[in-house]
């Protein structure tokens, strides 16, 4: 981990810049966790909970960069939309005709998240996105009521591995004209069985959107309090050393 990596001193919490910040989900962990919160996303958010701009990710990165602002970050976390890669869109953009209508964001992202000197994290679901799955965790090991399986990349900083806890059943939903019933509700899509909205939420860990896209395209807040937490952890004892 950059052992320089500053951590405040007078009370305040550091802060973090969250890229592609949806409606606040990670976010939220990372409050939890101890962070002050700031996101960016190309689309309005009004239910982000926390200070928000709206525009391109990278545009904004990039002049926090160069006007030197990104010095009063602590830690970035981004989320590239991952449509190019991901394991639930891939089949069904070969199949419809739709491949290669998704721009690969990863590689920018990791650019400019480089050239920051901070600490950062890359997250991505399964499929074909090229990041490193220094961390994979999974909504079994904060007991919701969703796998919700995703991959993080750790860059400047690194943290153990979580023990992946035995799934305790199917995802319910249909699968090929046969309902299966199980634990954990699918958070993707809108039909073939899939939960209402107040399931979403609770299986979530998120009640401050009732938006369907926006619980479906986010990360369980159990997921980023569990990485801001790590991370803290070890920047604490690196300042007291």
């Amino acid at each position: 981990m950059n052992q320089t990596t500053p951590f405040r001193r007078d009370g305040h919490r550091p802060l973090l810049l969250d890229l592609f910040c949806c409606a606040g989900g990670a976010a939220t962990g990372y409050r939890r966790a101890g962070f002050d919160v700031v996101g960016v996303d190309i689309r309005p958010r009004p239910n982000y909970p926390f200070t928000f701009h709206q525009g391109d990710a990278l545009e904004y990165l990039a002049a926090l960069i160069e006007s030197g602002e990104i010095k009063r970050y602590a830690f970035v976390h981004s989320s590239p939309p991952c449509q190019a890669g991901c394991a639930l869109t891939v089949g069904t953009n070969r199949s419809k005709g739709w491949g290669g209508t998704h721009v690969d964001l990863v590689p920018p992202t990791r650019e400019l998240l480089d050239a920051t000197g901070l600490p950062y994290v890359i997250e991505q679901p399964n499929g074909k996105a090229e990041i490193r799955k220094d961390v994979r965790l999974c909504g079994e090991m904060f007991s919701l009521g969703v796998l919700r399986h995703r991959n993080f990349e750790l860059g400047r900083w690194s943290t153990t591995q979580p023990t992946h806890v035995p799934h305790r059943g199917r995802v319910r939903g249909w699968r090929h004209g046969k309902f299966f019933d199980g634990p954990y509700v699918a958070a993707y899509g809108s039909g073939g069985g899939k939960p209402s909205v107040p399931e979403l939420q609770t299986a979530m860990g998120i009640d401050w959107t009732g938006i369907r896209e926006e619980l479906t395209e986010a990360i369980p807040p159990a997921f980023s309090q569990w990485l801001g937490t790590a991370f803290l952890a070890q920047t604490r004892m690196g300042v007291a050393a």
